[in-house]
């Protein structure tokens, strides 16, 4: 256990009832010490009378027991105002891939820094950052840079539908592409609402939506090859985007030959197939998810990962279509795109992940995290379900079975696992609530095994109180 308020653990012994009669179980309790938040949450409520909710993202609201305020980062490791020092597992939503303030990153970003910080114009570092991305990536022949994957999904879907005079897109229910009104469609859809599971209902996830920009998008279940069939052989469809393993919702590998079959009908039925990598590109592996499980693209979005905490995405993709933007028949601005220092971090990030060493320790250090979770949890009689790759995987208490689909996702018990996440965070290690678990090049064997320890310590208090209630 990490941080200012931390104390050896004391131990009790309790008894549980079970089939075959009282059975021993320590249990550790509640240390006095443990991490508190109080800080943060006083900041927070503060900074709600100018910032609505004290956060300026929605996906920062409702953190249990408090969204956090930190101080600083190093390495695998957050500090907040509290005093505590957290083992961390956010990792920026999956940005921070070489750890917090790396060195060789630091050094890049200051020295241009120091050259100018935006220019309205281009520069060599753009191009440095473009040729790296074209070598890495197998579908980048060429590539147009951005701030954010929502408005680089944008830009995929206009020139989508430009070049090929359609206007149908095809998405997947629980695949989350950002946040504009024309693809904020069936990413969290309640079941009740959602149709049958064959033809879902195309759901807006969100209140003042322009309801109109769903009139041309198909909702429809991942990882089922016939249905994606059927709906592209109504010839209409200019693209359909995916998630090619789907990290938002769990983190779910395709189905075998799912992704070869989905480009081989979009070639089949003219569609643009569209891979949004903005979690798994230059994460599981240096060229992304299509370079790893083998199946290329017309277009794809990264972000995250590419500049190690910098806001940088980029649409690469086909040259045929990716140079229709030098027409100027298809818009795609912005002023801060290709920002030099921004550009500084995306080529040292890349260049620390070209050679794909980081990519094999994490395979590594994520098989040895994920089989240390799933061995605490079960030993103390938790049902959990495991998935993903090393680089990003998904935890999911109270589902044996593999998760296929957004709706088998829902079997999970989000509330417990949300207990779990809390008593991590008390221990000092920070976990994304919804199950994904991000690495990092500076997450050590120490550091995994500090967090399997905790996992362990947090799962007896969990099966405790399951046998309590």
């Amino acid at each position: 256990m990490r941080g200012a308020h931390t104390a050896a653990m004391q131990c009790a012994i309790g008894y549980r009832l079970s089939a075959i009669g009282y059975r021993l179980l320590h249990i550790s309790e509640e240390d006095t010490r443990m991490a508190i938040f109080d800080r943060s949450r006083q900041l927070v409520s503060a900074a709600a009378r100018r910032i609505p909710g004290g956060v300026n993202s929605n996906y920062r609201l409702g953190i249990a027991p408090t969204p956090l305020v930190f101080e600083r980062a190093e390495g695998a490791c957050l500090y907040d105002v509290d005093g505590n020092q957290l083992i961390d597992y956010y990792l920026g939503m999956g940005s921070m891939i070489l750890g917090h303030s790396p060195a060789a990153l630091v050094v890049a970003v200051t020295e241009q820094l120091q050259r100018g910080i935006l220019f309205a114009g281009q520069s060599e570092v753009e191009f440095e950052a473009a040729r790296l991305v074209c070598s890495l990536v197998p579908c980048a022949e060429m590539v147009r840079f951005g701030c954010s994957g929502s408005e680089m999904v944008h830009a995929a879907l206009r020139l989508a539908r430009a070049t090929t005079g359609r206007s149908t897109v095809i998405k997947f229910e629980g695949h989350y592409h950002g946040w504009f009104d024309n693809i904020l469609w069936s990413v969290t859809p309640p079941l009740e609402q959602a149709g049958p599971e064959a033809a879902p209902v195309p759901l807006p996830d969100s209140a003042g939506m322009d309801l109109v920009t769903g009139e041309h998008l198909a909702v429809l279940p991942w990882n089922n090859l016939a249905l994606l069939e059927e709906r592209l052989a109504r010839g209409d469809v200019a693209a359909v985007i995916m998630e090619p393993a789907m990290c938002n919702t769990s983190a779910i590998i395709p189905a075998d030959g799912y992704l070869a079959g989905a480009l081989a009908a979009c070639r089949a039925h003219g569609a643009v197939l569209i891979f949004d990598e903005v979690i798994t590109g230059f994460r599981v592996a240096p060229g992304g998810a299509q370079q790893r499980l083998g199946v290329t693209p017309d277009l794809a979005i990264f972000g995250k990962a590419i500049a190690n905490g910098f806001p940088v995405a980029c649409l690469a993709g086909r040259a045929d279509l990716m140079e229709q933007f030098a027409s100027r028949k298809i818009m795609h601005g912005g002023t801060y795109n290709a920002q030099p220092v921004a550009m500084a971090a995306t080529v040292a990030t890349l260049n620390a992940l070209a050679d794909g060493q980081v990519h094999a320790a994490l395979e590594r250090s994520g098989q040895r995290l994920m089989h240390g979770i799933a061995a605490a949890l079960s030993e103390a009689d938790l049902v959990v379900q495991i998935q993903g790759f090393p680089q990003i995987f998904h935890v999911a208490l109270g589902v044996s079975a593999p998760i296929t689909d957004y709706r088998s996702s829902l079997a999970a018990n989000r509330a417990r696992y949300i207990q779990l996440t809390v008593g991590l965070l008390q221990r000092g290690v920070r976990a994304l609530e919804r199950g994904a678990w991000f690495l990092s090049a500076a997450h050590t064997d120490a550091l995994i095994d500090e967090t399997v320890a905790a996992v362990a310590a947090t799962a007896k208090t969990l099966a405790y109180d399951k046998v309590a209630q």
